[in-house]
């Protein structure tokens, strides 16, 4: 079953949320719905996932509780870059490669590595630039 945004949120100035903090809410709102006593069957057709998925929360939900059903940290390193700072940098480089003093208005690896740089202060290698901006940016390149 695919998801559907809620007609709520759809057509909206409410940005829509990245994928791991839709997943999250989807669970959070399923144990709302656990909390109601509602079933397995009715939670598949209000949050618009697997019957699977909500057999697994259920059984983490009972364990657990609703804790068990947040989102965790990513193991490993941190990011050298929190969410405000990934912010500033999207909009510094939204303004374009021109406004950054470029010649052509074209973000190279090497033009986003500089310009990150210049805005937090932080050097990042070209793997890291790329990660940056195809996964926590979303942009294609």
């Amino acid at each position: 079953m695919l998801y559907q945004p809620s007609s709520v949120v759809s057509g909206s100035s409410v940005p829509p949320l990245p994928r791991p903090q839709l997943a999250e809410a989807r669970r959070v709102r399923a144990a709302e719905l656990f909390g109601q006593g509602r079933s397995n069957a009715e939670i598949v057709g209000m949050v618009g996932v697997h019957a699977e998925s909500v057999r697994r929360w259920r059984r983490a939900w009972e364990d657990g509780g609703a804790q068990a059903l947040r989102r965790r940290p990513a193991p490993g390193r941190r990011p050298k870059l929190d969410d405000a700072r990934v912010e500033e940098v999207r909009a510094a480089l939204e303004r374009g490669a021109q406004a950054h003093g470029f010649e052509a208005d074209l973000w190279t690896l090497d033009r986003v590595g500089l310009v990150v740089e210049r805005v937090t202060g932080v050097p990042l290698s070209r793997a890291t630039v790329w990660r940056l901006l195809t996964g926590r940016l979303g942009w294609s390149l």
